[in-house]
């Protein structure tokens, strides 16, 4: 059975990676604002960068809003609905690489950010879930 200290260490832990989640999706969520500034004003563009916009910013916005949720399981939905931006925001960039070809760094350094942040997600979800 857990002490009291090791309960307290374990919350102290797991509120430090939330937080620290938080912080990692809003310097996402700047970043693909950025990137999406050097996008050519062409009208095929605005669709991807809004679209890739929307799915990318709602990562952090829905971590974010979980801090303020009202119950456990609303907290958990707010996670999945932050994982399914996720894995939009991925499908959005493997377009504009594979069939607009643009292969920059940038937009492989985001998709990597992307997935690695799915991955965080996706396993604060088993954990919450008791799958873990």
């Amino acid at each position: 059975m857990l002490s009291q200290g090791s309960k307290l260490q374990s919350q102290n832990q797991n509120s430090k990676v939330k937080t620290g989640l938080r912080e990692r999706c809003y310097g996402f969520s700047i970043r693909i604002i950025k990137f999406i500034e050097t996008l050519p004003e062409k009208r095929l563009f605005w669709i991807f960068s809004d679209q890739l916009l929307r799915s990318a910013t709602s990562i952090g916005a829905n971590i974010y809003e979980a801090k303020s949720a009202s119950s456990k399981r609303d907290f958990i939905k707010y996670y999945e609905i932050a994982l399914k931006s996720a894995n939009e925001t991925t499908y959005w960039l493997g377009l504009l690489i594979d069939a607009l070809n643009i292969n920059s760094t940038d937009v492989k350094d985001l998709l990597r950010e992307t997935q690695e942040l799915s991955k965080i997600i996706a396993a604060s979800l088993l954990t919450m879930k008791n799958k873990r």
